[in-house]
């Protein structure tokens, strides 16, 4: 069976945030994806309390691991984002609408936490993906 991947279009406010209510998946294989930080970018850069580059930083490390699983970020289906500032939502939503061109969105969540492994990490990105 090939993968069928099919996103539900969203409400205009599911859209403005940059998520889908929900992805319907057949075929594929799942992979879940372990939380996501960064300290470094992937040229080895400190971008400790860096929000921007930690998120663009945490999408490529999963792009990555899909890459190696046999997809890429849009396979990604499911992302649980934690945050350790509330004020770092909208900039958030911005960023991952860059990644997920054409508005074929992950679903997912946002929290908000209060720390954090270790000090200057201020966002972490787990999901689960489908590939083929």
């Amino acid at each position: 069976m090939s993968l069928v991947v099919e996103h539900l279009e969203g409400t205009d406010f599911q859209k403005s945030r940059a998520f889908s209510p929900a992805v319907i998946t057949s075929g594929g294989r799942t992979v879940w994806l372990s939380g996501q930080t960064a300290t470094q970018d992937l040229d080895g850069n400190d971008i400790n309390w860096d929000f921007e580059k930690q998120v663009r930083t945490c999408y490529a490390l999963i792009d990555r691991t899909l890459r190696r699983a046999g997809g890429d970020l849009s396979s990604l289906v499911w992302t649980t984002v934690y945050i350790l500032d509330p004020r770092h939502g909208d900039q958030l939503v911005k960023l991952r609408a860059e990644h997920f061109p054409g508005g074929r969105f992950p679903c997912s969540a946002l929290l908000t936490v209060s720390a954090f492994a270790r000090p200057g990490i201020v966002v972490e990105i787990q999901g689960i993906g489908v590939v083929p």
